[in-house]
């Protein structure tokens, strides 16, 4: 199982970001969530398979599925799930 970890920067707090994350994974079939930061950005965290996570960070970066906010950009990062 792939992992993916993205900082998510822009108008990204306040806005239903979070919500749209945790809804955006359950719909790929995925577990993952969105976390508030104290400097503005938000915290992406999902598991899943790699096809799925790829759409995510897509969808992160494209504004896709109905995606809030305004984001200016997204650092990720990919690791595997421990076992």
């Amino acid at each position: 199982m792939a992992q993916l970890e993205a900082v998510v920067s822009g108008a990204v707090q306040g806005v239903g970001f979070r919500w749209w994350v945790a809804r955006r994974c359950e719909e790929l079939g995925l577990a993952g969530r969105g976390e508030n930061r104290s400097d503005g950005t938000v915290l992406v965290t999902a598991a899943g398979g790699p096809d799925a996570l790829g759409q995510l960070l897509a969808d992160l970066r494209g504004g896709g599925a109905g995606r809030p906010g305004s984001v200016e950009g997204v650092r990720a990062a990919w690791g595997e799930t421990p076992s």
